[in-house]
């Protein structure tokens, strides 16, 4: 009886000597875990997972997480134990033990191992999806900084070219009297008017970027503005064959803006929408207000935006439309405008197809 009961000691110490073994080697593989190597380490979890078992030839191993998933063979559904991966509190799959032996079962120390392992696993998952964040806000910081640094060239190059801009226009003007008997010479000079013209108009888009231009802020009517403009622009959508649709529940959005340069941003966007939309396309403008802040999206139907496009689309001269069709910079004084509002703007694509450009102003 004595044999047998130092037996069974032996046997229990020896399952418990596997279980720790296995979680030590969890822990290891956790904690040597990279950012793009999550596939890599769920694999070698389950396979050690396996071996911490009573039987580990007749068990078998599945982790299923919302990233991807691991097994080291088929599992049955005649004996399974199952702990829930919690991330953040909220479940994000689970791990499976199946027993592939009918006469065999599970030792209760087996799913408390489970449910240790489903804990760690977990905790990499958290520990990845804070590192992403991470990553991501940095990112974020660095584009900012560009554009901060880009704003600050641009404003100097702008002041730089509207003394001679404005020398050019103002001698132009003065020789056109002096010539207007010469038909050619009247006209080589209205050339050079226009195109003077042209430039001087770069230049204060180029100003709004750098957020130079004067402002008269007050409480505007967001949901007004966004009316008005969608009045103005109606023929736009008929002449591109595109829809709208507009969901705001409110009738008042009150946020401290220059009207007309709300008005910009507005129209901006939604010129924008239209451009990329395909025939039947459907253009969506929401609104809503949250803490401190009302935000506004325009949502297009077109192609998206290419992860180059992400990066660089409020810069100014960047631009994805051919030759011709536009300059690179209404999207950079929509930047500029939406920064010297202390607001935010951001770009994404969605889903299933087109992109999101979403602005944030303060209420006041």
């Amino acid at each position: 009886m004595k044999s047998e009961e130092i037996n069974t000691t032996e046997a229990a110490l020896k399952e418990r000597i596997k279980e720790l073994t296995c979680l030590y080697e969890v822990s290891s593989i956790i904690s040597n875990a990279a950012m793009g190597q999550i596939q890599e380490s769920l694999n070698a979890i389950a396979y050690s997972l396996k071996k911490g078992f009573q039987f580990p030839e007749q068990t078998e191993i599945y982790i299923n997480t919302s990233i991807c998933s691991a097994h080291t063979g088929s599992t049955s559904e005649m004996m399974n134990i199952e702990s829930k991966i919690q991330v953040f509190n909220k479940p994000d799959g689970s791990i499976i033990a199946s027993l592939n032996d009918d006469k065999s079962s599970f030792l209760k120390e087996e799913k408390q191992l489970l449910d240790n392992v489903a804990l760690k696993v977990g905790n990499l998952l958290e520990r990845l999806e804070i590192k992403e964040n991470e990553t991501l806000l940095k990112r974020q910081m660095e584009r900012t900084d560009r554009l901060g640094i880009l704003g600050e060239i641009t404003a100097g190059i702008a002041h730089e070219l509207n003394t001679p801009l404005a020398n050019i226009l103002g001698f132009s003007e003065l020789l056109k009297d002096e010539l207007k008997d010469n038909k050619t010479a009247s006209e080589d000079l209205d050339k050079i008017i226009k195109n003077a013209i042209f430039s001087r108009e770069v230049v204060k888009k180029l100003l709004f970027f750098s957020c130079e231009m004067p402002q008269e802020m007050k409480q505007v009517n967001l949901v007004e503005s966004i009316k008005s403009s969608l009045s103005l622009l109606d023929a736009s959508f008929k002449k591109a064959q595109v829809k709208y649709l507009v969901k705001i529940e409110d009738e008042e959005l009150i946020v401290r803006a220059d009207k007309i340069q709300l008005t910009q941003i507005i129209f901006n966007l939604i010129i924008n929408a239209i451009y990329f939309s395909p025939i039947n396309g459907l253009v969506t403008i929401s609104a809503r207000e949250s803490k401190g802040y009302i935000t506004f999206q325009i949502i297009d139907e077109g192609k998206g935006l290419t992860d180059e496009a992400l990066e660089k689309v409020f810069q100014p001269f960047f631009t994805t439309k051919p030759t011709g069709d536009g300059t690179g910079l209404g999207l950079s004084v929509v930047h500029g405008i939406v920064a010297s509002h202390k607001g935010t703007i951001t770009v994404e694509n969605n889903k299933n197809k087109g992109a999101t450009f979403s602005v944030s102003l303060p209420k006041s």
